[in-house]
């Protein structure tokens, strides 16, 4: 299929993890219609005139209240939808393409607490890594997880 075929969102999300072995996730509420609610890493879509640095810094502040400084690029990660999520407010039945790039990051200022209004993120929160298999997560984390550890994701 050609690339002008399909839509396609580019991403950028951390992985936070502190000196306590938690990790730092936000909460996405689904969108309109609440059902797809589940704990995500800090990060989402990159506006038209950002880089993805840029980008992912502003997800994470607007997210979390924290400041953060990108460390490092840890993996990539793509996948297909035959139709875009409904949550994301479209219901076109053009085939959907997500690019994500996954970034190790810290925290350099801030208070915890989501700035954004209205949204589709409710608040963040400290998670103990090993409390994960416990909480309905997003597979990003898991990625993101294994690439900080050494593994390669894609």
């Amino acid at each position: 299929m050609h690339f002008s075929e399909y839509d396609t969102r580019l991403a950028g999300y951390a992985v936070i993890v502190n000196d306590d072995d938690e990790v730092l996730l936000s909460w996405f509420n689904g969108g309109r219609d609440h059902v797809h609610a589940i704990w995500t890493l800090p990060g989402g879509g990159i506006e038209f005139d950002e880089s993805i640095e840029e980008g992912t810094i502003r997800e994470i502040k607007e997210e979390t209240g924290y400041d953060a400084e990108l460390i490092r690029p840890l993996t990539t990660h793509t996948f297909t939808e035959s139709r875009r999520n409904p949550a994301f407010g479209t219901s076109a039945p053009r085939p959907f393409k997500g690019a994500r790039v996954v970034f190790e990051a810290r925290i350099t200022g801030g208070t915890l607490g989501t700035l954004e209004v209205g949204g589709t993120t409710d608040r963040a929160e400290w998670l103990p890594i090993g409390s994960l298999a416990e909480v309905r997560h997003a597979r990003i984390i898991d990625i993101g997880l294994e690439a900080l550890r050494g593994g390669r994701h894609s």
